[in-house]
């Protein structure tokens, strides 16, 4: 796996587990009890994505570094 190959690898499994990580801990304004006039009662209080990001960094690169190590070390390869 090349450079360019490792990259867009990784960006996608980043987002991937982002968007896996969205929903988890987040509040809506009706669970809370604290609707703000003019606001959807199911918007979220706290999304945490700071956080999120962070996790997301973390797990995408253990599993990219999974993927990388079954291509590169031929775990994966087709017999010749």
């Amino acid at each position: 796996m090349g450079i360019s190959g490792s990259i867009m690898t990784y960006v996608i499994v980043w987002w991937l587990v982002l968007f896996c990580l969205l929903p988890i801990g987040v509040r809506s304004q009706l669970e809370d009890g604290d609707i703000a006039p003019g606001t959807e009662p199911g918007a979220p209080v706290q999304t945490g994505l700071m956080r999120k990001a962070m996790w997301a960094t973390v797990i995408a690169f253990v599993v990219w570094g999974a993927m990388f190590l079954t291509v590169n070390y031929v775990l994966m390869a087709p017999r010749p």
